[in-house]
């Protein structure tokens, strides 16, 4: 191999190990991160895109973009449009990016997930219909579940001689209350699994 595709090659081998390295780093170190620069802005954007924050995202890949060298560049530009697809709620985009970057693209049960929520918590960009529809999308689903909950109440009172349709209701809040805190722990430990392994690279 020529010494200057050589020396290309390792560079990128660095970045991408480097990467691997500051994923387990917090925000406030990634801030400060100068050596690695790029890697360390790109691993923001993609943590504000998870956090459906497009605006975030995007500036921290333009400062990734800035600092990174000519080689690294496509590569992050794929990995910006994969996030800014995942913060803008963009499903069938998220799909062509993730197996731009050579990756296996999400599941149908994912990119559904993603659908809905483009429904319920439209981009910032999206217009005031999107966002009148969100909102009643939020209030039929809170209704649903409060309905749902209402009638788990009663059926667990029934063998106690049956509940006041005002203490069901409040029991039915309670329990919706309760699936949704489970729900989020579940989800969170999920997450934290997934950057757990991300961090550990793949083969370990």
């Amino acid at each position: 191999m020529p010494p200057k595709q050589r020396q290309i090659r390792m560079q990128q081998q660095g970045g991408l190990a480097a990467m691997q390295q500051l994923e387990t780093r917090s925000d406030e170190e990634l801030e400060r991160e100068q050596k690695f620069k790029a890697a360390a802005q790109a691993i923001l954007g993609a943590r504000a895109a998870e956090r459906y924050d497009a605006k975030a995202a995007r500036e921290h890949f333009r400062q990734a973009l800035a600092s990174a060298r000519p080689q690294e560049r496509m590569a992050l530009r794929r990995m910006a449009d994969a996030s800014l697809a995942l913060a803008e709620r963009r499903p069938d985009d998220l799909k062509a990016a993730v197996e731009r970057l050579g990756q296996a693209p999400p599941s149908n049960r994912q990119l559904m997930l993603l659908r809905f929520m483009g429904l319920v918590a439209p981009p910032g960009n999206a217009g005031v219909l999107a966002r009148v529809r969100g909102i009643v999308i939020i209030l039929a689903l809170i209704v649903a579940l409060v309905l749902v909950g209402t009638g788990i109440a009663l059926l667990i009172g029934l063998p106690f001689g049956g509940l006041s349709l005002l203490t069901a209701v409040w029991l039915g809040i309670v329990i919706v209350i309760l699936a949704l805190v489970v729900l989020a722990v579940l989800g969170r430990r999920r997450q934290g699994r997934a950057k757990a392994a991300r961090a550990a690279g793949p083969g370990k």
